[in-house]
């Protein structure tokens, strides 16, 4: 198992992307921090899931934009899990509002949670890891939208593309301390982020025709990149970015 005995902090991890990074992590052998801005039925099936895979789990709520909430949720992975190894930035929302109509208050939101969160979660892990003089791996989630024009996203996808900077930068200043950053570009992914999508004849056959594999790709696909990036099989990788898109991106 490629993260036998590592515990992995996975934000934003209710559901989708999220949900199906955990899952890939446990099976691979580590125990998971389960993060989202409020606990539910969800996160605690998800727990439920983990430790029948003989892992541990905890669930945390916190909200990964506010520095008080996120040390409190690092310092009780550390303290009830005896460290953590692994960092996925996984929290994200997607809004779509045209341009003329997108607002100061809808570019603070969407830019808060997708890039704030990244920068906030990724320097109190560090400090922790630093500070105990451990080596460990941070997983940035971006989105194809990073290289991707599409409609309504002119708040969105620049959130994604600075997502590339952070993790370049991280990983220039990290490397040195034992720490590697290295970020994923989702493409199309079966998640409830995109049901319209998928519940869409008309805009489906449209996105899959631009779709080198003609199909959405799944959660557990993006999982399986994250545990190679987190663990020892990539340790002479960081400060890259991934597309994980079937082939969209180069299409």
């Amino acid at each position: 198992m490629k993260l036998a005995n590592k515990v992995a902090l996975v934000t934003g991890a209710a559901q989708g992307i999220g949900k199906g990074i955990a899952q890939t992590f446990a099976a691979e052998g580590a125990d998971v921090i389960i993060n989202d801005v409020r606990c539910s039925e969800k996160t605690d099936e998800l727990a439920d899931w983990i430790r029948q895979q003989g892992r541990r789990a905890i669930v945390v709520q916190a909200d990964v934009t506010k520095r008080d909430e996120v040390e409190a949720m690092v310092e009780r992975g550390w303290d009830e899990l005896g460290s953590i190894d692994i960092l996925v930035n996984n929290a994200g929302i997607e809004t779509i509002i045209p341009f003329l109509e997108l607002t100061d208050e809808q570019w603070s939101d969407v830019t808060t949670v997708n890039l704030k969160s990244g920068w906030l979660c990724s320097q109190i892990f560090c400090r922790r890891a630093v500070a105990a003089k451990r080596q460990g791996a941070i997983v940035n989630i971006g989105s194809i939208q990073a290289a991707k024009v599409l409609p309504g996203r002119t708040h969105y996808a620049p959130s994604k593309l600075a997502i590339e900077a952070l993790t370049r930068n991280v990983s220039a200043e990290m490397a040195p301390l034992g720490i590697r950053v290295n970020c994923i570009h989702p493409g199309l992914i079966e998640t409830p982020m995109i049901d319209w999508v998928m519940k869409s004849p008309d805009l489906l056959p449209m996105v899959l025709a631009q779709i080198s594999m003609g199909r959405p790709g799944q959660p557990c696909e993006i999982g399986s990149v994250a545990a190679f990036l987190a663990s020892e099989e990539a340790r002479y990788v960081t400060g890259q970015s991934f597309y994980v898109d079937g082939g969209w991106q180069g299409k």
